[in-house]
Parts: C-alpha cells; structure tokens; sequence
C-alpha cells in the first residue's frame, strides 16, 4: 500500500548514546516508500533517574508521528502523576493528551510548522511566524493555552500515528503501546513481546469498534485504517457521547510493567516495517549474532534495516519506511557474552509482570505471562 519509488532511499539516520543505565544505538530509513513517516524520540536521561524511548509509525502524513516525538516524552514529565512515581498513569494521558493538544488553532498551527512545505505551504508561512522556540529541552514550559484564529475550531488531523515507548527506571521497566509498532525483550536470547499488535480483527478491539458505530471490512476500520488504536485519526473519535477510550479508534495504550532481572539483556522498539519481515525471536536472535563481533547498537540495527528492505516493491513486504531502537541494559547485562541462538519458548520461563496485556505472537514467539 502507498505509493513507491523508483529506486530505495537507503541512507539512514542513526545515532547512539549511554549513561550509567543503559546504551542505546537506533536508525531509520524511509525505503521504497515515497515519503518518510517514522518518528522516534530517544532520551536516556529523561530526568535524574529515567530514560525514554518511543517509535512513532505515521499514516496518512509525517505529522502526527513527528508531533508524538516532540511533545509525548514532555506530556509524561509534565502530569502530576509522574512526580508521585506513578509512570503508568501519567504516561496513559500523555497519549491522550497528544489528541487533546492537536485541536484547535495553536495544534493547526504546530502539525503545520511540522508537516510537508508542498501540501501545507500557507500553514508552513504562519508556523514560521508564530513558531514556539524550538528547545528540545525536557523540561520547557508548555501550558498549550487556548489560542483564538482562523482555525479554532480545527477538530484535529485526519492522519495518524502509533506509538510505542518504553521507560525505564532503577530495574523497572514500562512499555506503552498504541497500534502495531512493537516493543521485545531478551530474557536468556529468547524474545517475549511486551506489547500487543492492536489490529481491527482481535476480538477486544473488534467489540469496541462495532460499539461504537464502526465496522471493519478487509482486516480495516471502516474498511480504511489496518490499526484499532492509534493517535490522532480524528475521523474516527467523534462520538460525542463516548470517552476517548471507547472510541472507535482510541489513542489508550496497553501499558505493561516488568521488573527487570539478570537475565534480561536488551529490548528492541520498532515500527512494523520491520516486524512484517522478521519475528520478535528472529530480530532478537539476530541482534545477539551481530553483538558478537559488532558493539555499535546503531550499526546492528541499520543491519537489520538492510536485511529487511526489499529487493523490489512487489511483495509489499520490506517496503516500508524503518525504524528500530535496541536499548540494552547496562546494569544488568555487563561483561555477558551473547548467546547465539535461543530455544524453543516452552523451555524458558516468561518475565513478570505487574500489569499489561499479551501480544498476538507469531510461531515460536512468547508472549508474558
């Protein structure tokens, strides 16, 4: 689906970072695709004691994506929740905050400073002008006040992104996932998902959907969007009389919480561009051959954008923009050798959790328990 180049854009961009904490390499790559519309936000020291990771998968346009990694990270610092030490709750109205934030005249006015210069040219002129100071500072002021103007009553974009982040502190980790981007674990080299893929098939999503006055034809809501929950897509969150995580596409995130052991080495974030062609176990397997000889994470993951891409656009599978991030796990996985392979999911026991759902898993994957 989209439309494709005639030739890949194979270069990447790619960073890398490390703290007492954690080491972390990620890249992306636009691919056959015509446009770029990944996003990702990495800050290892999101404050004192916490790091943040986050993979943005757009749709329809860049906007919404490049929205979520400029502002969701500063949403979870900002709720009172996150100064009581409840991540979880803070980071649930991070992502409905980002809905909340794109209506109005000043969110035109931000996704217009953000998107394409062709197709939102008169938008681009008015963002320069009135553009907030672009500090990507933490801890920046943001009361997004009302503003009154000629796009007040923008009820928000018709475009959309995932979202999947991670956040760690001390030895506790907490995945937040809305679509089908997806976050793995290595416990002991086997892979367990620590998000679900929220597609409009699954029963949990399909029940909200039909309650809400929607329908799902060819595996898509309202015969349109391959996802059950995404951020923005505000077509489909305009029932008046429901909440926002009743919708029929909602922005409410799974939100599962691990504390981390030994055995965990390192977890992978990535949009599905990724996840079409490999499974959870087959990247994770993967990355521990390459950390073998390779202990640059940016340089394993543009491997495995290289080993994902398609040789031509006619499979549709490995066309799509890439984006993945390994975040490997300092204070536990020091000194360790990496194994080579892992074994069957029945053989090895399954992380702990305190909250979250499963994930629908290809063969040979686990989910936790």
């Amino acid at each position: 689906m989209g439309i494709y180049l005639s030739t890949p854009k194979t270069e990447k961009f790619s960073e890398d970072g490390e703290n007492g904490r954690v080491r972390y390499g990620l890249s992306s790559m636009q691919g056959w695709r015509a446009t770029m519309e990944d996003a990702h936000a990495a800050y290892p020291d999101l404050d004192a004691s916490t790091s943040f990771f986050g993979v943005y998968d757009g749709h329809g346009g860049k906007v919404v994506a490049k929205f979520c990694a400029k502002y969701l990270h500063r949403q979870v610092l900002k709720n009172e929740a996150y100064a009581t030490g409840d991540i979880g709750t803070s980071v649930q109205k991070a992502f409905f905050r980002m809905d909340e934030m794109m209506r109005g005249q000043r969110g035109w006015r931000e996704l217009a400073v953000l998107g394409d210069k062709i197709n939102k040219f008169t938008g681009m002129i008015e963002g320069l002008i009135w553009s907030p100071r672009s500090s990507e500072g933490n801890d920046q002021a943001d009361d997004w006040a009302f503003e009154e103007g000629p796009h007040s009553d923008f009820t928000g974009p018709t475009s959309g992104s995932t979202a999947c982040v991670a956040i760690l502190r001390n030895n506790q980790l907490l995945v937040a996932n809305a679509g089908d981007s997806r976050c793995v674990i290595s416990r002991k080299g086997q892979a367990y998902n620590l998000s679900r893929d929220h597609k409009p098939d699954l029963e949990l999503e399909k029940e909200r959907i039909l309650k809400a006055g929607g329908f799902i034809h060819a595996g898509r809501v309202n015969g349109s969007l391959n996802l059950a929950r995404a951020i923005g897509d505000m077509e489909f969150k305009q029932n008046k009389f429901l909440p926002a995580e009743k919708q029929i596409v909602t922005a409410s995130p799974d939100i599962n919480t691990v504390e981390l052991c030994d055995d965990d080495e390192f977890i992978v974030l990535a949009c599905d561009g990724i996840w079409d062609c490999m499974s959870s176990q087959q990247v994770v397997d993967y990355v521990h051959e390459q950390l073998v000889s390779e202990s640059k994470l940016s340089v394993v993951c543009e491997r495995v954008l290289d080993r994902c891409l398609a040789p031509t656009t006619a499979g549709g599978e490995g066309c799509d923009n890439m984006t993945m991030i390994i975040v490997q796990f300092v204070q536990f996985v020091q000194l360790k050798k990496p194994l080579q392979s892992a074994g069957s999911a029945d053989e090895r026991p399954s992380p702990t959790e305190e909250a979250g759902t499963g994930s629908d898993s290809k063969a040979g994957e686990s989910e936790p328990k």
